[in-house]
């Protein structure tokens, strides 16, 4: 909506939570599976973290260089079938789909994704909510570190409320960026929700 076209998200730390925490510095998948390879138990431990990677890496698009590839965003609702965004395609298109959510309800979102070529670490999903043009709410979530795999992995979050009464009826926008320690930006995509007394 043109409302909120000029906000931006930017990875930001937890206000409430200050940490010292300074990610690792940056190495290879190669590098760590080269590193203590006389310590049998340490590279077996590997094996069984790495799974395939071990191997050598990971490719499942190999015209493609990006790390992740994030596949979808599903939004879960007890008693109501998956919703669904595919995020492969168009982004901008995104915007023509308006999930519906019934007032009060508690949700997940999940995120599916692939992790090709090498480990990627300190995985973090960043949501901001707009209605109106106005930021009225914002979440960081550590997703984590993942290796190389052929088959989808996924992230959900912890459940979430959605707000009710009359003045949270209405629609809202949404900006999503999915990024890492190393302020990688793996993909930001917008969508938006109606919330509504009832589920139609």
């Amino acid at each position: 909506m043109a409302e909120d076209e000029n906000v931006e998200i930017e990875p930001v730390p937890e206000e409430d939570e200050p940490t010292n925490y300074k990610p690792p510095p940056e190495k290879t998948l190669e590098e760590m599976l080269n590193k203590d390879t006389e310590d049998e138990s340490l590279r077996k431990y590997k094996e069984t973290l790495l799974g395939s990677s071990a191997a050598g890496a990971t490719v499942i698009e190999p015209h493609n260089q990006n790390r992740v590839l994030v596949r979808k965003l599903v939004l879960l609702a007890e008693g109501q079938p998956d919703m669904e965004l595919d995020l492969t395609g168009d982004l901008e298109k995104l915007k023509e789909t308006v999930f519906i959510i019934k007032e009060g309800i508690s949700y997940k979102i999940r995120i599916d994704f692939h992790v090709q070529r090498e480990i990627v670490t300190g995985l973090k999903y960043i949501q901001r909510t707009f209605r109106k043009g106005i930021l009225v709410d914002k979440m960081t979530h550590m997703v984590g570190s993942y290796a190389p795999k052929e088959e989808i992995q996924s992230y959900t979050t912890p459940m979430e409320d959605a707000p009710s009464g009359l003045i949270a009826r209405g629609h809202y926008t949404v900006k999503s960026l999915f990024t890492d320690d190393d302020g990688n930006e793996h993909l930001k995509w917008k969508w938006s929700f109606n919330i509504k007394e009832n589920w139609n």
